[in-house]
Formats: C-alpha cells, structure tokens, sequence
C-alpha cells in the first residue's frame, strides 16, 4: 500500500476512514475476490489515487472479511464506492464505471488542477501586483475551459494592467446567459479606464505625431511613452510600424525597445507570442 491506498480493517477504520476524511476526501472502495465487477473497478481507482498523489485516500474494504464493516455503511451490492467528507459519507456509486463517470463524481471533491494558479494570482492581487496575477490567471482561465468566475478575475487583472482591447475582446466572448452583476461591473470599469488612458504626454505626442506623421523618432518616443503608460499593444504596434519602415531605426535601438517591451510581457503572453511573430516575419 502507500499513503494514498490504504487497506481497511477494525483496527483502522474509525482513524482512516472517518477522522482522515476531515483532512481531505476519503474514496471507499467495498469489493470482493469473486466480485468480477470489483476487479476492473479497483485498477481504476488505483490509477487515479496515483494520479492524484494523495488529494484523496483510497480505502479499500474487503467485505468478506470486512462484513461489520460493509454492515454498518449498509452496503447491498459490489462493488460500492463512498465518497467520506468531514466523518460523513457525501456521494457514492454502485457496479462498475467508467473513467469519465468516475472522474465526475470525485472532481465535486477534489482540487482542480488550476487552484494552485489561482491561489498564485490571488496573492498578487492581494498585493496590488496585477501584473504578476496576469500569467497564472491566464493559465488558470484556459485549463478550466474558460470559466467564468475565472473570467471575471482575468478580465478584472487586464483592465487594472491597462490591457483595454484583450479585456474588451475576452468580456465580448461572455456569453449572455453570463453576463451578471460581475460583467457588468467590468464594462463599467473598462469605460472609465478608456476614458481616463490617455494622459497629457501621450495626448501631445499623438497631436505631434498626427502633424508629422513620417517622424519616425517621434512615433518611437510615442510608443514608449505608450508603454509606460502601460498601453502595450499601442506600444508595439508603433515600434512595429517604424521597423516596418526602417529596420535599423536608432542603429538597432527601436529594435532592442520592441524586444524589450516583448520580454516584459513574459513567456507564453498572447500579446509577446502575437508581436513576436510580427517582428520575425518582418525581419525574416
């Protein structure tokens, strides 16, 4: 056995089977020899306690040699499994499953494989780092096949980056049936921050940068002014347009700028992956 699949017995039943399940869920697993059932079953439950290195206990209940045992949870039919929370027997299912079924009913009590990410994000949230929620949020939000209380947290962690346009674009896939209190606080959020990003510096260098619009060296200086104001995508799309043009902008300067801002986005961004195609395509 290991300390994720145990075997259950009198002298144990009452430490493994009702005092663990208060630290973390207990799988009961009633089965015996003759049980052909029982025996595809039980691999299959062996397999997923080994895959979930110890979220929750395997308790393994032989109830012929168990039969006090098997009574007092008034088990009829093999096999039966039990899933034990907090002392109590909380869900359960009889005869063989397969994978898919199995894994439905234990997902309702185990962790999801996202709530590390989300527990990293919250810690960043809490500390005013949105910038650092962004990676394991955007992580989180696509291994959960985009929930929507995780949407919610992402969109929010977009907006306070100043990230407009993706955060515009992830509320615009929300579906209707979804859009809550939460959603619409997001909207209301989104447009104050629209109206209030463009600040002084940048309203001048753009009325500049109208007037001159071949200025390759004013366009440089909007973008970075851009990125400090934490517009990346303006940003990039600046230093991209004057690359365009000239490739050796500011002997490499621009260049080095736009990979710069790039990696400051971090591994694995939507938005670097999307300007680091741009930039190899346009350089190559």
């Amino acid at each position: 056995m290991s300390d994720f699949i145990v075997n259950i017995d009198e002298s144990n039943a009452a430490q493994l089977l009702i005092e663990e399940s208060h630290n973390r869920p207990v799988i009961v697993d009633f089965w015996a020899d003759w049980c052909e059932p029982c025996k595809v079953l039980m691999p299959l439950l062996e397999k997923l306690a080994n895959e979930y290195q110890g979220a929750f206990l395997l308790a393994k209940v032989n109830a012929d040699e168990q039969q006090g045992i098997t009574q007092q949870f008034g088990v009829r039919n093999l096999p039966t499994v039990m899933v034990i929370q907090n002392g109590q027997p909380v869900d359960g299912f009889t005869g063989a499953q397969s994978e898919a079924q199995v894994r439905e009913v234990l997902s309702k009590y185990l962790p999801k494989p996202w709530d590390a990410l989300l527990q990293a994000a919250n810690d960043a949230m809490e500390q005013g780092d949105f910038a650092a929620a962004l990676p394991p949020l955007r992580q989180a939000w696509d291994e959960s096949g985009k929930l929507h209380e995780i949407t919610i947290a992402y969109v929010h962690a977009l907006i306070e980056c100043k990230r407009l346009d993706e955060a515009e674009s992830v509320l615009g896939d929300i579906r209707m049936a979804d859009q809550d209190a939460a959603y619409e606080q997001l909207v209301a959020q989104l447009k104050i921050k629209r109206e209030a990003a463009k600040s002084p510096e940048i309203d001048a260098l753009e009325q500049q940068w109208n007037a001159d619009p071949d200025n390759l060296d004013l366009r440089c200086q909007l973008a970075v002014q851009y990125t400090s104001d934490g517009q990346y995508k303006e940003a990039m799309e600046h230093l991209v347009g004057v690359l365009t043009i000239d490739k050796e902008h500011a002997d490499g300067a621009t260049k080095k700028t736009l990979l710069d801002t790039i990696a400051s986005l971090g591994k694995g961004d939507p938005l670097a992956v999307e300007f680091q195609r741009k930039l190899y395509s346009m350089l190559y």
